[in-house]
């Protein structure tokens, strides 16, 4: 059985959410009992940080906003 370690990435907490670096411009935010909440995505050439609530009984993606840091963008995820 081979295991991926996908979270291996640099971690920020926030108020409860926790984002996993899982490449230079993705971020999964997950709960504490690591349920997945959602994304971010950094837009380098606007530098700007994109949210996105995972909506899992629809399996989409709902955008939340865009966001000046990650911080920011984490925010929105604790409610």
């Amino acid at each position: 059985m081979t295991i991926l370690d996908f979270a291996s990435g640099v971690q920020v907490s926030n108020r409860g959410a926790t984002a996993i670096q899982l490449n230079d411009e993705l971020w999964r935010v997950t709960r504490p009992s690591g349920e997945v909440l959602g994304y971010v995505e950094h837009n380098p050439d606007r530098n700007r940080f994109v949210a996105k609530r995972m909506l899992q009984r629809q399996r989409r993606f709902l955008p939340i906003g865009e966001f000046w840091s990650l911080d920011d963008a984490m925010d929105c995820f604790r409610f």
